[in-house]
């Protein structure tokens, strides 16, 4: 394999980028403070400052007082010298938010995409609204990442498969990148949550964690060794599917509710759990029609203390938390999704005893700790990534 000779242009590029990193991750910090943590001296970390405030990436934040000296200069990436957006794609809503290179959330925008079926302008629309609301142009974007449900292909980067978003099929990556002339991914949503979960929640800094996304569709996020594990095909963490023993297998793998475990731990599923246990609607009824939804069933079943109904509830989710467990076992496994997060610590350590009971690795389960809508928080994350190797690879 070839390898690159040590040519100080490259060594500046290594030590500029390890600064960046240094000052996202630990910063404000003086030139002194962030010699030590790189191993450079005092002059190589002076020379490495100016370099990069003459490149507008980094500047002084403030002062840290010291001896009998004069204060030190405290310097930090400036926030705006990149932007990034994310987007979450439901077939009722697109939320879209813009974040510095920082992380910090600057806006957040919610388009109804109701009456219009073209995947390009509906993204170009929210784009333009998330950017409006942040206060800056759509040139000063360097990625953006789209969530969405279904699978997604990992040799084309498409939309493969999903039931409730027809339009966006094979060749709309390819049109978004050259409508909007910047990088843009398509990722599947649950994995995009997983990653903001590694970032911000509960599996803050875990390698290997499972996050189980559990609402009117289930879906699984897969996390090995600090990597997400999308499968061959791009379909892994389809836990919808998974084979339940009393619960029928689907014979039309084209309709999206006949999965068995979809047909045990679903919306309609659980919506006839809460009926039965006298929570919410009363059987028959509609739960869309008075406005109440999969996860308001378990979050008041939660507040009413409604225990049989929470016990039963967390010995099916087990059911698919046991298998995912002796096949990888993970250690850690998240619950997300409306159910998941409604849920909350009452469910999650439901569904731990049970897992318990019949799973010999026995994980820990615990409830997301994502704040905000987890999917976009996640194609940020991976938006971000992508916009750091630009800049980081770019500071000379």
């Amino acid at each position: 394999m070839p390898t690159r000779p040590g040519t100080p242009r490259l060594l500046r590029q290594l030590n500029d980028r390890a600064a960046l990193e240094l000052l996202l991750s630990s910063g404000p910090l003086t030139r002194a403070e962030l010699g030590e943590h790189t191993g450079l001296s005092k002059v190589t970390a002076g020379q490495l400052l100016s370099r990069l405030e003459e490149r507008d990436l980094v500047a002084v934040v403030g002062e840290q007082a010291g001896g009998r000296g004069p204060n030190a200069a405290l310097y930090g990436v400036v926030p705006s010298c990149a932007y990034v957006v994310g987007l979450d794609v439901l077939p009722g809503r697109i939320s879209a938010g813009v974040a510095d290179i920082t992380g910090t959330l600057v806006a957040e925008v919610s388009a109804d995409p109701s009456g219009h079926d073209d995947p390009v302008r509906l993204v170009r629309s929210a784009v333009s609204q998330a950017c409006a609301s942040a206060g800056i142009g759509a040139d000063r974007l360097r990625a953006f990442v789209i969530g969405t449900r279904g699978v997604v292909d990992p040799g084309t980067g498409d939309v493969r498969f999903s039931f409730d978003l027809p339009s966006w099929h094979n060749g709309v990556l390819a049109e978004l990148r050259r409508d909007l002339g910047v990088p843009v991914a398509i990722e599947n949503d649950v994995n995009l949550a997983a990653l903001a979960e590694r970032a911000y929640g509960a599996a803050l800094g875990v390698d290997d964690f499972v996050l189980v996304w559990a609402g009117v569709g289930q879906g699984l996020g897969v996390m090995l060794g600090g990597r997400l594990h999308r499968g061959f095909t791009g379909g892994a963490g389809e836990i919808g599917w998974l084979p339940v023993p009393g619960e029928p297998l689907p014979t039309d793998v084209s309709e999206p509710q006949s999965g068995s475990f979809q047909r045990l731990v679903g919306g309609d599923a659980v919506t006839g759990l809460a009926n039965a246990h006298g929570i919410g609607p009363g059987p028959g009824s509609d739960p869309a029609s008075d406005g109440s939804s999969v996860g308001d069933h378990v979050r008041t079943a939660v507040e009413q203390g409604a225990e049989a109904f929470l016990d039963e509830l967390a010995g099916r989710l087990a059911v698919g938390v046991a298998a995912v467990a002796v096949v990888l076992d993970p250690g850690l496994i998240v619950l997300s999704g409306d159910v998941g997060r409604a849920g909350g610590d009452a469910l999650a350590a439901r569904v731990q005893d049970a897992v318990a009971r019949f799973c010999p690795s026995q994980p820990r389960v615990v409830v997301s700790r994502v704040r905000g809508n987890p999917v976009l928080r996640g194609a940020l994350v991976s938006a971000l990534h992508q916009a750091r190797e630009q800049v980081f690879s770019d500071t000379i």
